[in-house]
């Protein structure tokens, strides 16, 4: 069984991410979304919020769940059994950032492949830094995530 990690922070989950993650599931026989707990960012989503938002938007996916992941990736790919880790590219940017990262993951466990994954180019310029921006200064943000996602950011924003 082939199992793919998507590794990241989805605070708030994009459509960008769900193109990425719906286009895995057609790679992987398992695609797991690994919500990253990081002490050293201050998410506007708890990762319990986060966790129910992507799986309000994993419907039809029956090959993909979530998960919350610490700590080192390798480790925590190699204790699931994860054959990859997938990454979503949008610019030059991210791919010096991703290729860095890639190498260093090899390099602690070679049998840990990395896989990039670009997006549809309507989401090329979308990050979840940006959604928020833009929802926080009273903008739109319907075209870049799930209608739940977009609630969730009023809400979040109005308290």
């Amino acid at each position: 069984m082939r199992i793919g990690i998507y590794p990241g922070s989805f605070d708030p989950i994009t459509n960008g991410h769900l193109d990425v993650i719906q286009r895995a599931s057609r790679l992987f026989d398992t695609v797991i979304v690994a919500i990253a707990k990081n002490d050293a960012k201050v998410p506007m989503f708890s990762l319990t919020e986060r966790e129910n938002m992507i799986n309000e938007s994993l419907t039809g996916l029956s090959n993909v769940r979530t998960d919350v992941m610490e700590g080192l990736l390798v480790d925590y790919v190699q204790r699931l059994g994860g054959s990859a880790i997938i990454r979503g590219i949008r610019a030059v940017s991210d791919f010096e950032f991703e290729f860095q990262m890639a190498l260093m993951n090899r390099k602690l466990n070679e049998s840990i492949e990395t896989i990039f994954l670009l997006p549809k180019d309507t989401y090329a310029y979308l990050s979840s830094r940006i959604v928020k921006e833009i929802s926080r200064l009273g903008g739109d943000v319907s075209a870049f995530v799930p209608s739940h996602v977009q609630s969730a950011l009023a809400n979040k924003l109005a308290n």
